[in-house]
């Protein structure tokens, strides 16, 4: 089956729910259970929110989401905007060893995002951001995997 590519730009005030939609509705036309449904589901949410809030410093902007299915089983999400250069995947990991109650807000999203991936990339073109994640059908979190 040859790939299938998708794409929408939707303005940052409703981007995160509109990006969330788009991979949802392109994961269950690609066959993935509702469990990965799902975990794709807070996958974009984390990055579409990050986008947002940190490359447009929660300033107007847009965010481009490119969808590219592979043969049912693997969905490639690229993730493109026009704001300042915003590497999420380089951010340092966080420290679990201190308690909850101690520690910074943020900075468990990103770790989640890599658990939820099967793959991540992330590169600055000229003035354009572009985040690039691989997913795969099989749920990556335990639980059900058979859920649909």
């Amino acid at each position: 089956m040859p790939e299938t590519i998708s794409r929408m730009t939707a303005p940052t005030s409703d981007a995160v729910a509109r990006c969330t939609e788009f991979a949802a509705a392109q994961a269950r036309e690609a066959g993935f259970s509702l469990a990965r449904v799902h975990e794709i589901e807070l996958a974009v949410e984390e990055i579409v929110s990050n986008i947002c809030r940190h490359s447009y410093n929660d300033r107007p902007g847009s965010v481009e989401l490119c969808c590219r299915r592979f043969d049912g089983s693997k969905l490639a999400l690229e993730f493109i905007d026009y704001g300042r250069p915003f590497d999420m995947l380089a951010l340092p990991h966080p420290d679990l060893s201190v308690d909850l109650d101690q520690r910074e807000d943020g900075g468990i999203g990103v770790p989640m995002l890599r658990a939820l991936v099967d793959r991540a990339t992330y590169r600055r073109e000229a003035a354009r951001n572009s985040l690039c994640v691989i997913v795969h059908a099989e749920p990556r979190l335990v639980g059900n995997p058979t859920a649909t």
